[in-house]
């Protein structure tokens, strides 16, 4: 992923440079182009050997925190790590095998969620368990129907 340049120099500045050089606007608009890319390989199309996956969530959670979109950018974390845990969709069969699989996305997603929607993020990872969506669900994106009702917008 990076030999540790990543941290060299002022890497907002480069990261924002990277997402403008490839034509976005924001970091969060670069993101959503590529909805189901594991944080790490967005990473990696910005720059493979000087920004790195933690530098890229850091700037998208700066950036949905002053566009009031932190519910938003927690759901597209959600269909990031479904999407790496399961390619073909939510699995068939929740056996011991497939369950430890979903318990290991959602804590992966429970540990790039900030603080405020821990709780939250724990009720739904419960209720995905309890009641799993259909086999072969696959969220596109943050606006995913399933994802909106178990996790919707906070109004203000």
């Amino acid at each position: 992923m990076s030999d540790g340049r990543s941290w060299d120099g002022n890497w907002k500045v480069r990261l924002h440079e990277r997402v403008r050089e490839r034509g976005y606007d924001s970091l969060t608009a670069f993101a959503e182009a590529h909805p189901t890319l594991p944080l790490v390989e967005l990473a990696q199309k910005l720059g493979e050997d000087d920004v790195n996956a933690v530098q890229v969530f850091s700037g998208l959670v700066a950036e949905a925190e002053r566009r009031k979109q932190l519910t938003r950018l927690v759901r597209g974390q959600l269909v990031r790590e479904l999407s790496e845990s399961f390619p073909n969709g939510w699995p068939a069969v929740l056996d011991d095998a497939n369950r430890f699989k979903v318990a290991k996305a959602l804590g992966f997603w429970s540990a790039f969620t900030p603080e405020p929607h821990k709780e939250r993020v724990d009720q739904v990872g419960d209720a995905l368990l309890a009641t799993p969506p259909p086999p072969g669900w696959r969220p596109r994106g943050p606006d995913d129907e399933l994802l909106l009702t178990l996790l919707p917008d906070e109004t203000a």
